[in-house]
């Protein structure tokens, strides 16, 4: 099983995407998202500021 797992997907093509991904080892949500020449990685937070886990 791969480490990282694709759970949502929004855009795409020629415009901007955004994504999230779930580290399975620990759970930990990633939101990535790119436009253009540009992306970035970072947890995604509740509302409180403590990542967000997807438990098994």
């Amino acid at each position: 099983m791969d480490r990282f797992q694709k759970v949502y997907r929004q855009g795409g093509g020629f415009s901007s995407t955004t994504e999230i991904w779930v580290d399975t080892q620990t759970g930990v949500n990633y939101l990535w998202h790119k436009d253009g020449y540009g992306a970035g990685l970072t947890p995604l937070l509740d509302e409180n500021g403590k990542p967000v886990v997807t438990k098994n």
